[in-house]
């Protein structure tokens, strides 16, 4: 980090707590416009493990079954920020008995007692903004036994939050955080009673961020699908609170809605997850759907990438495709090297898949996950496709560097099935290569086939790519082509190590295959969720070659076996459930 970068941060910090602490001065909201509806949706699953005391946050788990939450001390500041933003409160709603009721007032006012006077991590822009529009959703639910004192000094800290927010939504960064911020200070000038003036500015801010933050893609700089995801849900509840409170919803605010609906179907699998690229994962179950369905938008795009990935779609199988070179700048702080990588659905059971973010897992998991050996496409020599920038001083920050910036692609539709054509450059600099690939989904999405080629095209790559072989002796640029399954494939490599059979619980059977002259392996990897305590294990397909050539070309196939899928339909041919 930079003596500017340092001297910004402590400047930032400095101004949330001053302005943290004067918001005690304001006097209390009497109460609520109007009854408020909850909008946000929490996992049972989750909510009962924290119930039971089992805090997982930022994956660290403290069992904690009767010390208050804000008695637990932090592992670090991930866990700190991630119950300072009460996004818990949604799993605690969502079981709604009366332990749970319990333990959420315990927490709450809790919270009240311990950070109510202006100090500690929760004091900025973006988990303020994230912690009111909780406060407000589940507001009943916390309110119901209470007495008057109790209620009183609820409304007296939201109204110190949203005072908080009126002043401080500009320190938030662009992106997601500054969306939370202005869609918190939204929701809490519409809701309570004398703050409505503070509503005002924070349309208009909404407005503009979304004209200068989702581009015409309907994508976000950074490229991270389950980011998008929290951005649209964010601006589809200020446009709905802003109806209810009979405001019009500015025609920037509304367009954005627009653009971003289609782009997100485009990344949704037949399973209804999204691809977990760029640092996002899979989406909570239902979340994705109920967002869309919120939203009354029925595009759906026809045509082109959206938010630089592409689809290809048949059947009952989905493809999603990193079609464009990573994001740079400050919007690659959680980027991945994985241009090219694709992920395969079948039904409703992934089949294909990338290892995922490993941030929750700590720092080496985490520059783990980003690199291109962590995603279904091809690498050279154990090489990314992007470097990884030195950690920033006294952070974990990297920012990719040395990125592709050329990925030129290609979509169309052939006479069996769709085809995807891409490739990229980031392998020039130091093996004067290009990767090479193509796609072809059939009609009936029962077959992917694959070519990928390593070129070395113009004559300065061609002397990289030979100086490249005289560093090794001439015996060729090594690479592996991966595939990571999902967890729930079960895979064998058959007897001669000639194809891979790929099991789904659904019954169905794939199998892939290949020519040419490369070694096939099945060998461990890991799948990485954020909901988890650790890692999940996992196999992946690799195929092992050496590039000779200035031209190298490698064919395979994924398949599903015919036979098999026929008995199982036939067996179950009332069960969707079991056959999908």
């Amino acid at each position: 980090m930079s003596r500017h970068d340092r001297l910004a941060s402590r400047s930032t910090r400095f101004m949330n707590r001053l302005y943290a602490r004067l918001s005690r001065r304001q006097p209390a909201a009497t109460g609520f416009v109007s009854q408020p509806e909850p909008r946000t949706i929490g996992s049972f699953a989750r909510g009962r493990q924290l119930v039971a005391g089992n805090l997982l946050f930022a994956g660290y788990l403290v069992e904690s079954p009767t010390t208050g939450l804000w008695d637990v001390e932090a592992p670090d500041t991930a866990f700190d920020a991630e119950r300072n933003g009460f996004s818990w409160l949604d799993d605690l709603a969502s079981v709604g008995d009366l332990p749970a009721r319990e333990k959420a007032q315990k927490w709450l006012w809790g919270w009240i007692d311990s950070h109510g006077n202006g100090g500690g991590l929760g004091w900025s822009p973006d988990l303020t903004g994230r912690r009111v529009i909780r406060w407000i959703n589940h507001a009943l639910f916390l309110l119901r036994g209470q007495d008057k004192e109790a209620s009183e000094t609820f409304y007296h800290s939201l109204s110190q939050q949203t005072w908080f927010l009126s002043h401080r939504w500009k320190g938030a960064s662009p992106g997601l955080p500054r969306f939370e911020a202005l869609t918190g200070l939204i929701y809490a000038g519409l809701a309570l009673e004398g703050r409505e003036e503070l509503a005002d500015p924070a349309i208009k801010a909404l407005a503009q961020e979304c004209q200068q933050q989702i581009d015409d893609q309907g994508g976000l700089p950074t490229r991270n699908p389950e980011e998008l995801l929290e951005v649209f849900t964010l601006l589809s509840w200020a446009a709905a609170a802003l109806h209810e409170a009979g405001r019009t919803v500015p025609p920037a605010h509304t367009a954005a809605i627009e653009r971003i609906a289609p782009t997100l179907r485009t990344l949704r699998h037949s399973d209804g997850g999204l691809a977990r690229l760029h640092g996002g994962g899979r989406g909570l179950e239902g979340w994705l759907d109920h967002a869309l369905a919120a939203s009354h938008v029925v595009e759906s795009k026809t045509d082109g990438l959206a938010m630089g990935y592409a689809r290809l779609s048949a059947g009952r199988s989905s493809v999603i495709i990193d079609a464009s070179a990573p994001p740079t700048g400050a919007a690659s702080t959680n980027a991945h090297a994985s241009t090219l990588a694709f992920e395969l659905t079948s039904g409703r059971r992934p089949l294909v898949v990338n290892c995922g973010s490993g941030e929750a897992f700590g720092v080496e998991w985490r520059r783990a996950g980003r690199a291109t050996p962590s995603h279904s496409t091809l690498c050279i020599e154990g090489h990314s496709s992007a470097r990884l920038s030195a950690p920033q001083k006294g952070t974990s920050h990297e920012i990719l560097i040395e990125s592709p910036d050329q990925v030129p692609v290609e979509m169309s539709e052939i006479a069996s099935g769709f085809r995807f054509q891409g490739g990229h450059n980031g392998f020039d600099r130091h093996f004067g290569l290009t990767h090479a690939r193509s796609l072809e989904l059939s009609f009936d999405g029962r077959s992917l086939s694959g070519e990928d080629m390593l070129l070395a095209i113009e004559d300065e790559s061609k002397h990289k790519f030979d100086k490249a072989m005289d560093a090794l002796s001439l015996g060729g640029v090594g690479f592996d082509i991966r595939l990571h399954l999902h967890p729930e494939v079960d895979a064998a490599l058959d007897l001669g190590g000639s194809a891979v059979s790929m099991a789904l619980r659904s019954g169905e059977i794939w199998v892939f295959r290949h020519d040419g002259n490369c070694e096939l392996k099945l060998e461990p990897s890991v799948y990485l969720e954020k909901t988890r305590l650790k890692p999940r294990a996992t196999k992946q397909i690799i195929l092992s070659g050496r590039a000779m050539q200035y031209a190298t070309r490698i064919r395979w196939t994924l398949s599903k076996a015919q036979e098999t899928a026929i008995a199982v339909r036939d067996l179950n041919r009332d069960d969707p459930e079991i056959f999908d």
